[in-house]
């Protein structure tokens, strides 16, 4: 059901980029593809002349300055276009056959269908990484289509897959996925090959998301356990124990090569740009607002996290219980495995609490932690589980509904101008969702049908 609810859904993906985010990370793989270098200079011109790219001093930032190595700048890393060159590729070959066949669609990497394949990979990465969410939580507690469903529209990770697909979340949420399934499923023997996928994988989290990669410690702390244990009753020689780390750590090296080298290329030495390391506080002072704050806090744009983390820490602590249909994790693994998914979840509020950006202002919610999702939906298939009785799991469900809606509703005020996008203000926004978005619904959803253009003009002020 939720497959044919997506793909009915794919006309709403909107493919356009408007912010300097998309554009960076667009750029790699325009440049890549077509050019073949790292120089970015006529990818951010494009933008700019077509004014696209205006906003939030964009030619003061990419095209007035160079990098030490003579070329611009590029903040964003490589691992969204490697995810995007397939999709890329397909329209790059439809386009030159349309061409060939006479059409005058250009053939320049940057016309309406590379930007659609862009668009549209990532809202499939996205409802990938919703199906990859509901194979772990079928894994560890049996399935909760509720939970699935609720954790997809409950959160940002819509907005990244149909409103701002250009931007590297919905691909975070993939990866992260794909990593903890793999963890799940390589830590039931620690064979070498597994080792080295699950090492490939942690590179490929850090070339989306250079902060998803802290996410690897959660795994890493796994195997230092399993493998001590083992250690101390024989089962395991100390040689194949460190041969396998040696093994994990190779694979990572050897698939984040390409964004070592385009650090090399762009910067001159195998680091991130100075500008991005010194936004960083490493004794993360903003960690509490990036939960509790009432302007900016994870709780405030996205509340169905709370319940959803209430029920991975409720898993960590051995509750809940397999059931029909789950793969029948014993009991200590279980608090093991939600104690460990809880140290992932903490390394992302940790690092974007040291960012001295930490609020996103400006962007839809906290962005950042979008590649939470798998964890969000393991965490309320356990609640859900845990809440029998009639009326705390009304309560409950209530709640999740509540928090659908309020997601939904930012969407809308963030789209029309309704808000003001750099904080939340939930007594407005309560407003607005619950009287101005009913009353304006029709109106509403013939603009984002055919009018959607309108849907980011006036992006940075809102509407009274």
């Amino acid at each position: 059901m939720l497959t044919l609810l997506f793909v009915i859904s794919l006309p709403a993906v909107t493919s356009r980029l408007y912010a300097s985010d998309e554009i960076e990370y667009f750029a790699y793989l325009r440049s890549l593809y077509f050019d073949q270098d790292l120089s970015f200079d006529n990818e951010y011109r494009y933008f700019y002349d077509r004014n696209i790219a205006r906003a939030h001093f964009f030619k003061e930032t990419f095209l007035d300055f160079a990098t030490p190595t003579g070329v611009r700048r590029n903040f964003a890393p490589i691992g969204s276009a490697l995810l995007w060159a397939p999709f890329y590729a397909i329209a790059d070959a439809g386009a030159r056959m349309a061409r060939a066949f006479g059409s005058g669609v250009p053939v320049d990497g940057f016309s309406r269908p590379y930007i659609a394949a862009v668009a549209y990979g990532s809202a499939i990465y996205g409802f990938l990484a919703v199906l990859l969410s509901a194979a772990a939580a079928q894994r560890l507690v049996g399935i909760s289509a509720t939970a699935m469903g609720a954790i997809w529209l409950g959160t940002p990770l819509l907005f990244y897959m149909y409103v701002a697909p250009g931007f590297s979340h919905a691909n975070s949420a993939f990866v992260v996925a794909a990593f903890v399934v793999t963890w799940l499923h390589v830590r039931e023997a620690w064979s070498a090959r597994g080792v080295m996928a699950l090492g490939a994988l942690a590179a490929l989290m850090g070339m989306v998301r250079e902060q998803d990669v802290f996410m690897a410690l959660g795994p890493a702390i796994d195997f230092a356990a399993t493998m001590g244990r083992e250690f101390r009753s024989g089962r395991r020689h100390l040689g194949e124990i460190l041969w396998k780390a040696a093994l994990g750590i190779a694979a990572t090296a050897v698939c984040f090569l390409p964004q070592a080298c385009s650090y090399r290329a762009l910067y001159g030495h195998f680091a991130p740009s100075p500008d991005v390391q010194q936004k960083m506080t490493w004794t993360a002072p903003n960690a509490w607002r990036v939960l509790v704050s009432p302007d900016n806090g994870w709780f405030f744009w996205t509340p169905i996290a709370l319940p959803a983390l209430t029920g991975l820490v409720a898993f960590a602590l051995g509750a809940g219980r397999a059931t029909a249909g789950s793969a029948r994790v014993p009991h200590d693994d279980r608090r093991w495995i939600g104690l460990v998914c809880l140290v992932m979840v903490a390394t992302q509020i940790y690092v974007s609490g040291s960012l001295d950006t930490w609020a996103g202002a400006g962007s839809f919610g906290q962005r950042r932690l979008v590649g939470l999702t798998i964890f969000l939906v393991i965490g309320l298939a356990v609640l859900l589980q845990l809440v029998r009785e009639r009326w705390p799991r009304l309560i409950l469900l209530t709640f999740i509904a509540l928090s659908v809606w309020w997601n939904l509703g930012l969407i809308a005020q963030f789209g029309m101008g309704l808000m003001d996008r750099r904080r939340v203000e939930p007594a407005r926004n309560a407003y607005h969702n619950f009287v101005t978005i009913p009353r304006e619904f029709p109106a509403l959803v013939y603009r984002y049908a055919f009018d959607r253009e309108s849907f980011y003009q006036n992006r940075t002020r809102p509407r009274p």
